[in-house]
Parts: C-alpha cells; structure tokens; sequence
C-alpha cells in the first residue's frame, strides 16, 4: 500500500510504502513543487509504478524509481502554460 502526501500542505512530503509481503514500511521524501501543471499525477505514478515492476524490479525500488520520475515530470512541467486550470504534467522530460 502507498499512501501519498501530496495533498497536503507541507513543502516536505514524505510517502509512505506498507510492504504486505515482507511486513516492511519505507518512507520516501520529496520536495513540493509550486506549480499549478500537477493533471494526472495519480495515473502517472501509477503507470510508471506498473512499468518498473513489469522490469522486475523489487517493489520498493520500483516505487523509488515511479516516485523519482513523476517527481521529475512535476518539476519539468511546472513552468508552461496549457490553457486554464491545472495543467497536465512534463510526461517525456528526459527527451526535451
């Protein structure tokens, strides 16, 4: 189970990983990014979450690495503007 902080108000979130298997719970920081573009972050993650399993990693390093990535898709795309509203985050950030 993972439980996300980002709808709360703190500038340093801390998700937290319940591991059922091995009974273990992992925190992993991040750093709020100010930025209206956060659309999508919940299917993000947890399509990035499904792919890094899909590799075969473990469950923590794949949450690691979902978490590192959509930190990253946030903090790329939180600079331009696409209409009104909250915009979609910067998806393809490691190829521009």
């Amino acid at each position: 189970m993972l439980l996300k902080a980002g709808h709360f108000l703190d500038d340093d979130l801390f998700d937290v990983l319940y591991n059922f298997e091995t009974k273990t719970v992992t925190k992993f920081e991040t750093r709020r990014v100010k930025t209206q573009n956060t659309h999508g972050t919940g299917c993000t993650l947890s399509s990035a979450l499904a792919a890094f399993l899909a590799k075969g990693l473990s469950l923590e390093c794949a949450v690691e690495n979902a978490e590192n990535y959509i930190q990253n898709a946030i903090r790329e795309g939180s600079d331009y503007q696409l209409g009104n509203g909250h915009g979609a985050v910067k998806h393809f950030w490691r190829f521009w």
